[in-house]
């Protein structure tokens, strides 16, 4: 097994020098390397009306992410809609509901949010609501599971995708001499794949957060040599320390 000494991470370098891949580097003297294989561009006011959706037509909007958010409000703008104070928004998490004050005076009865990361606390504050029109953000790679549990709680949604995840391209004259790649989306790999087609893991270690990103890296035929979240490992760099750890 060759020693891992230099660590690609597939993410934007951390804002803070205190971060987790800084303490892994001078424990185990590696080197990270952050550079992102994907990247997020809105869909156009042409696309958006290509999905024939009119945003007057709903009463509040479901969101996942910041990024649906942002998007939201872009093309809200774009098209010359005024979003009402009356729009109610419902949160996959407090984090991102809080975020909504970037664009919106927050007031908890318009703003609603899960507790557990998990649509499905949302569900008693719908069922009150039966009048409701609901449009939920998205992008073009989503898992359909949270409309699937929507439409068996008769809950209807209306899915609108405002945003694309996109390859980005690899740096003209960068080595890619990776010992570890870390991966966190399908997309990422999906933009690995297109950026190196001829490449082959061989003893290079890939490191991937989530069961789907799993499933993509060996749709694709690469080996995943280690996984998170798990009981034993909450986070990525949980699992890539313990490995760097015992690695002889």
């Amino acid at each position: 097994m060759k020693k891992v000494k230099k660590i690609l991470v597939s993410q934007p370098r951390p804002q803070t020098e205190r971060n987790p891949y800084a303490e892994m580097e001078k424990m185990f003297g590696v080197e990270c390397d952050f550079q992102q294989l994907i990247q997020v561009e809105g869909l156009s006011v042409r696309e958006f009306r290509d999905q024939h959706i009119y945003l007057e037509d709903y009463t509040a909007i479901i969101v996942n992410s910041r990024l649906g958010i942002d998007h939201f409000f872009r093309i809200a703008e774009e098209t010359r809609f005024s979003v009402p104070d009356t729009m109610h928004y419902y949160c996959i998490s407090e984090a991102v509901g809080n975020y909504l004050q970037k664009y919106i005076q927050y007031r908890k009865r318009k703003v609603f949010t899960a507790e557990n990361n998990r649509f499905e606390d949302l569900l008693p504050a719908m069922h009150r609501r039966p009048q409701e029109k609901y449009l939920m953000v998205l992008s073009d790679v989503h898992n359909d599971d949270d409309l699937n549990m929507f439409a068996e709680n008769k809950v209807v949604v209306k899915p609108c995708i405002l945003y694309r995840t996109v390859s980005t391209k690899w740096p003209e004259n960068k080595p890619f001499d990776y010992d570890m790649i870390v991966l966190f989306t399908p997309s990422g790999v999906a933009a690995l794949r297109k950026n190196f087609p001829d490449w082959e893991q061989g003893d290079t270690v890939i490191a991937c957060f989530g069961a789907n990103t799993a499933a993509a890296l060996e749709e694709a035929g690469f080996r995943v040599d280690i996984k998170a979240p798990s009981a034993k490992y909450p986070s990525i760099t949980t699992a890539v320390k313990d490995y760097l750890e015992n690695q002889e």
